[in-house]
């Protein structure tokens, strides 16, 4: 062997040694990894079965009641707190926070302009209201108001009706989402839900084009009965459409995921898939996913559609990725779920693995590991949910901080 054949072999060491010490999650019998679980009280010395989310340090934190969080398609990420709309970077500087009064939910189009749900005062109608406020540039720190929507002004099918006074003020946008084409859906939830009438209910999902035009809603949800299509107190939304931005591959599906934070109409169903179809005669029409009730069990030990599954559900996501995994957050049990798009809780079992059935790994509560109600697998009235690059962040409203968490399979 000559002397540059033992530099390119010296060389080529050297490059594979480098990279492996500048993954950002490294191997698991790295000391980075070790020290996340160690934090995260799991044992780093797992066995291919043992499948779960890890935190990962640090939690963001200096918050005043973190409700919303969202990874924009610029790659910032939104946190939605009682200050407004703050603006971070990826490893959780806060870069600047913009004063949106009663901001309660983030969301961004693909052109990189920002919608916000909160609350403006009308002088028009002497009221304070529910609106969604439309910003771009707000991941360059020039950020502009571009235009409000406000309840009842912006439903298309209020233009000929008086402001309700009392009844138009208790009206709340609760949830906001786009699809692949910049489309917003905006979830509504009030006290007027009367049939028989051109006036939609409360109880409804208005639809806007990318220039803020009212050009419909998810008609045929029901506003005011339990079911596998109920519009009932909607408290969030999601679409097969999110970050991160590529040209390929993004969903062009109208299909969305529901959650109701109901505490009153004993809903059987709290978290629901839409499906939507479009007729040629009618146009779009919204309907139940009657497949999500296939309770497979050789497949899997829980399920979406379990009736009475989740008790007080304020927020849920849905993963862009192959994974197409369904998030979503409950406040009542402090807790984080994990399914499939078939409805099967869970994440698929590791390569070569044994295990036939999904693995559940959904995670919480005050006390889940025997600590104060802020430990790492702890959360106090978590409000809101959003994955991205195979993170989940939960916006863990009691306990003011923003939580990060990975799959323990996905570490290396």
């Amino acid at each position: 062997m000559n002397f540059k054949d033992i530099k390119k072999i010296v060389l080529f060491i050297s490059i594979i040694g480098f990279i492996s010490s500048c993954s950002i999650f490294g191997s698991k019998q790295n000391d980075t990894v070790d020290d996340v679980l160690k934090q995260g009280q799991i044992d780093p010395n797992l066995v291919p079965n043992a499948v779960s989310y890890v935190p990962i340090f640090p939690f963001f934190k200096g918050f005043q009641n973190p409700v919303d969080v969202y990874v924009g398609f610029d790659e910032m990420i939104y946190v939605v707190d009682d200050k407004g709309l703050n603006v971070l970077d990826q490893k959780g500087t806060l870069a600047y926070t913009i004063s949106i009064p009663g901001a309660t939910d983030v969301t961004q189009d693909r052109r990189l302009h920002t919608y916000v749900v909160g609350k403006v005062f009308n002088s028009a109608v002497n009221a304070t209201v529910t609106c969604v406020y439309h910003l771009e540039g707000t991941g360059q720190g020039n950020y502009k108001f571009i235009d409000t929507l406000i309840h009842p002004f912006c439903d298309e099918s209020r233009q000929s009706t008086q402001f309700r006074g009392t009844a138009d003020e208790e009206v709340q946008f609760t949830g906001i989402a786009c699809l692949s084409d910049n489309t917003l859906y905006v979830t509504r939830k009030g006290p007027r839900n009367q049939g028989n009438t051109f006036i939609r209910p409360d109880n409804a999902i208005l639809i806007f084009d990318q220039k803020g035009v009212n050009i419909g809603s998810a008609s045929g949800l029901n506003a005011t009965e339990s079911g596998l299509k109920t519009a009932i107190d909607i408290s969030g939304i999601a679409t097969f459409s999110a970050p991160p931005q590529r040209l390929q591959g993004m969903s062009t599906s109208k299909n969305f995921l529901i959650t109701s934070n109901n505490q009153t109409n004993n809903l059987e169903y709290k978290t629901l898939q839409i499906s939507v179809y479009d007729d040629p005669d009618l146009g779009p029409q919204y309907t139940e996913t009657a497949s999500l009730l296939n309770f497979d069990i050789n497949k899997a030990n829980s399920f979406l559609y379990q009736p009475y599954r989740f008790k007080k559900p304020q927020d849920c996501f849905i993963a862009p990725d192959a994974t197409n995994y369904y998030f979503v957050v409950d406040s009542e049990t402090d807790s984080v779920y994990v399914f499939t798009n078939q409805g099967f809780e869970g994440v698929n079992p590791p390569a070569n693995s044994t295990i036939k059935k999904q693995v559940n790994v959904s995670f919480g509560g005050r006390a889940a590991d025997g600590k104060p109600q802020d430990g790492p697998f702890n959360f106090n009235d978590p409000w809101g949910i959003c994955y991205n690059r195979k993170i989940i962040y939960v916006a863990d409203k009691g306990n003011n901080r923003i939580c990060r968490y990975k799959l323990n399979t996905d570490l290396e």
